[in-house]
């Protein structure tokens, strides 16, 4: 399966989907104008291609410094389709980055690893630059 990368802008992050390493990443910001849209592909690619995995490692990086709510419902569906293949057998490492001072996105990411305990949740706090 070819690769995904999308590169980041003021408003949506920097998706780097590695397929071929089983390495995925999202980094920026998220507040698209349309969630649904900017993420529909990327659920779909993601899908199809953990669709195919088996007993396989899969390392996930999300460090986004602020995301709305309508990202916030993409990235669950997101975690939900990565949680959907660690059930299946495979493992799946989730390694969530926030600025150590930014508690909103600390706790959602402890409430999705609360949520979907079939993930390895790693949670990393980042000092601000």
């Amino acid at each position: 399966m070819e690769n995904l990368y999308i590169a980041p802008t003021p408003s949506s992050p920097e998706v780097d989907f590695k397929f071929d390493t089983n390495t995925m990443s999202l980094r920026g910001e998220s507040y698209p104008e349309n969630a649904a849209v900017f993420y529909g592909d990327i659920l779909a690619r993601l899908k199809d291609y953990l669709s195919a995995q088996t007993e396989a490692t899969l390392e996930v990086n999300v460090a986004l410094a602020y995301f709305n709510s309508s990202s916030t419902k993409m990235l669950f569906n997101l975690i939900e389709a990565l949680s959907n293949a660690a059930e299946a057998g495979n493992r799946v490492v989730l390694n969530w980055y926030h600025d150590e001072e930014d508690d909103t996105i600390l706790e959602f990411g402890q409430e999705l690893s609360e949520d979907f305990p079939a993930i390895e949740f790693v949670i990393h706090p980042v000092k601000a630059a």
